[in-house]
């Protein structure tokens, strides 16, 4: 992963990576945390796809609605900002 990813764990780094890799047919190892969802060519449908990946894996609830993306709170445009709302997400509801 390039090094430039925010401190988090490199498990859980991975998996998300790995998830919205899968979702954008591409490998994990092109990605970096600039690079936006839309411009991976992530919609709607596709996030949504990667949440549901991500609540099961990580066993954690997002608060996401399609309809409304902005009320959820979560920076969700990018892939740095999806690792870091994972990370986030887990910490507060693992406790």
């Amino acid at each position: 992963m390039d090094g430039s990813f925010l401190t988090l764990d490199d498990g859980l780094q991975r998996k998300v990576v790995e998830i919205l890799a899968l979702q954008a047919m591409r490998e994990p190892s092109g990605l970096t945390p600039e690079m936006t969802l839309e411009g991976l060519g992530i919609d709607s449908l596709g996030m949504a796809e990667v949440i549901f990946a991500v609540e099961e894996a990580f066993d954690v609830q997002i608060p996401f609605n399609a309809n409304d993306p902005q009320a959820a709170a979560l920076d969700l445009s990018s892939v740095g900002s999806v690792c870091a709302a994972v990370a986030r997400l887990v910490r507060d509801q693992r406790g």
